[in-house]
């Protein structure tokens, strides 16, 4: 039995997508021969909270937990107000900043380097290298956004030649927002400068997509291996909407605002007798302003249902009674490798997925591979005009409805069978 440990800043009670990763590899690496034990924050910074989780947290694993100083409480006191918008790394358009606000990402951004929990990483070291020698662990994984949580192993790495797994579920200097956090130049080098670090003195490095996988092969020779986000099996029954509900899940901010579709339902709305009436677009999660503000000035506020954050077994049964579900991305050459985590259990709600997003999108050619629905890049009116009506004819017929191929190996049993084979020392 592999002894490890899995160092991660978000875990039950936290909420949305980036708990779901390592709670569920957690859930099933005892399995295959991986006895994990978790370090997590004493007293995290949590935007979402969901505490239906921790009731799935598996009962005989050791959670390890030290406290974690984060500088919020210092924006939130200068500012006078909730800092949300910022410390979940959620970046508004610049034409809607405040002059503080604009001021706390420039803090933010160039103060704070990787990110606000670089804080946590000398006690973090402190602590972990007397542990893991007195439990005798075999090998160490790192989990990250926040990347910071990198260079704890990386400096474990340093001092006790472990075995180290650095797990980057999303890319580190070319995500989207790092274009928007007012970087310095010496602060956008030595940004560079820990990545490089981390990916060449790392043992193995895990990506969620190919697109990430060739981004990082050009910086590093070491071993990476892609192993995606996933579902866990829903056999649960659902009645599926009776309205033509088109259905996004999770928060969708100003920067994925899929303009052209709402123009395209507007069309829709005035070229079909029926099409309005049937229509409904829910929104379960946090929603952005701008998003409900581009509805209504297509006419589409009656039309749109706003369901606020939601536990995580509610969302799947908005999933599975959505007529089509929304999978929508910023249209950026800097977005093409993000798979949004929600694709997963989108294939297995088994419902038609419509997916908008830039160019040569690697999550919406999945959807199209799968045949699980259509995919249209954000700039194509007419593709998703088009994607819409074959749905909605689809739905009139009263046959809206997909056989998703080859899905099985994205259960979470299976990926988590892959990141044992990778701790037993076999990459391929």
């Amino acid at each position: 039995m592999k002894k490890v440990l899995i160092v991660t800043y978000y875990w039950p009670p936290a909420g949305g997508p980036g708990v779901q990763r390592w709670l569920n590899f957690v859930r099933f690496l005892p399995e295959f021969e991986v006895a994990p034990t978790v370090y997590i924050p004493k007293n995290p910074h949590y935007p979402l909270t969901d505490k239906s989780l921790v009731d799935k947290v598996p009962e005989n694993v050791t959670i390890l937990k030290q406290p974690i100083w984060e500088p919020y409480g210092l924006a939130k006191l200068f500012s006078g107000k909730k800092t949300k918008r910022i410390s979940s790394g959620i970046i508004a358009n610049k034409e809607k900043q405040s002059v503080l606000e604009r001021l706390m990402l420039w803090i933010r951004g160039n103060l704070f380097v990787p990110d606000a929990r670089k804080f946590w990483v000398k006690p973090s070291v402190l602590y972990l290298e007397s542990y893991l020698k007195e439990h005798q662990i075999d090998t160490l994984i790192t989990t990250g956004p926040p990347h910071s949580l990198h260079l704890i192993g990386l400096k474990l790495k340093n001092k006790l030649q472990i075995n180290w797994i650095a797990d980057f579920r999303d890319p580190w200097t070319s995500i989207g927002y790092h274009s928007k956090l007012k970087l310095s130049k010496s602060t956008r080098k030595t940004h560079k400068q820990l990545e490089l670090e981390v990916l060449n003195q790392a043992d193995t490095v895990i990506v969620t997509s190919k697109h990430t996988q060739l981004e990082f092969s050009k910086l590093t020779n070491r071993p990476i291996k892609v192993i995606t986000n996933g579902y866990l099996p829903n056999t649960a029954n659902c009645q599926v909407d009776q309205t033509f509900t088109l259905s996004h899940i999770g928060s969708l901010l100003t920067d994925r605002n899929p303009k052209l579709l709402w123009e395209v339902l507007r069309e829709l709305s005035m070229e079909l007798s029926d099409f309005k009436a049937h229509l409904k677009i829910k929104l379960v999660g946090t929603t952005g302003k701008a998003i409900i503000d581009s509805l209504k000035s297509n006419g589409l506020e009656n039309n749109l249902e706003l369901i606020p954050y939601v536990a995580h077994d509610s969302v799947l049964m908005h999933q599975k009674s959505a007529q089509v579900l929304l999978l929508l991305e910023i249209d950026s050459d800097r977005t093409r490798g993000i798979i949004p985590g929600k694709l997963f259990e989108y294939f297995n709600a088994k419902r038609p997925i419509l997916a908008i997003g830039p160019n040569n999108w690697e999550a919406g050619n999945m959807v199209v591979d799968h045949r699980v629905g259509s995919y249209a890049p954000a700039n194509e009116k007419e593709q998703i005009k088009n994607a819409v009506l074959a749905f909605y004819s689809d739905f009139k017929n009263g046959n809206l409805s997909v056989e998703a191929e080859g899905i099985q190996k994205y259960q979470r049993s299976y990926l988590a069978k892959d990141l044992a084979k990778v701790i037993h020392g076999n990459r391929n």
